[in-house]
Order: C-alpha cells, then sequence, then structure tokens
C-alpha cells in the first residue's frame, strides 16, 4: 500500500496525462473532493464524471508541488497547478489538503482564487 505522500503525488502526477477512469481510481468509494468555494462532491463516481466534464475544457494540468508535508494520514501542499488548452496556460496557485486511509483518498479539498478560474474560462 503506498504511502499518503506518494499517493497524493502520483494522483498529482496523473492530471499531466489527464484519464478520469484513472485519476478517480485514486480515490475511495464515498470520498469527497471540495474545490474551495464550489459545491464538494462526493462518491469516486461523482468525481470521475466531474473531472471528465473538466477536461472538456483544458487538455491537462501540470501540478508544480513547492512544498508538500505529511503527517500519518494526512497531506498538505502548496502548488502551482498549470491549465493547459489550446495552446494556452493559465497558472493557478492552489493550496490542497487530503486525508487518506486504506490506500485511497478519502478527502481532497483545494483553496484557490475564483478570479483566476473565471479568467481561464473567459468569465
Amino acid at each position: 500500500m503506498p504511502d499518503p505522500d506518494e499517493l497524493v503525488r502520483a494522483m498529482c502526477r496523473s492530471w499531466s496525462d489527464p484519464d478520469p477512469d484513472r485519476i478517480s481510481a485514486y480515490f475511495a468509494e464515498d470520498a469527497v473532493y471540495h474545490n474551495i468555494p464550489m459545491e464538494p462532491i462526493v462518491g469516486r463516481a461523482a468525481i470521475r464524471d466531474f473531472i471528465a466534464g473538466f477536461l472538456t475544457t483544458f487538455d491537462a494540468i501540470d501540478f508544480d508541488i513547492h512544498h508538500q508535508i505529511a503527517s500519518g494520514n494526512v497531506v498538505m501542499n502548496e502548488r502551482t497547478d498549470t491549465l493547459r488548452s489550446a495552446g494556452r496556460e493559465t497558472p493557478l496557485p492552489v493550496m490542497g489538503f487530503f486525508e487518506v486511509a486504506d490506500g485511497a483518498i478519502t478527502t481532497w479539498r483545494d483553496y484557490f482564487d475564483m478570479v483566476a478560474i473565471n479568467r481561464a474560462f473567459g468569465l
């Protein structure tokens, strides 16, 4: 069973060549994925569907982890996520919080500024 630190790093790397099934496989069946300030997404299937929908807008996301700490089953990272689409790159500073149990992510909360996301979507 991978340790929580490596599990989170592997999941983050998987977004560079994204496949919704592969990414969602890192999550527990009842996991919660919450992009603050949006509504939380509950359950592996719902997380998979969210990822698939998100990837209709972006080709991939490169997670550049600047700092990551792990204590027991809790992992936190400070990173820049670069959203790639149609030759355009949009950097997004993010703070991520993860909980891991039995080799799967049970909680993922990301904190970021919605203004950057709105800009990326042209809103």
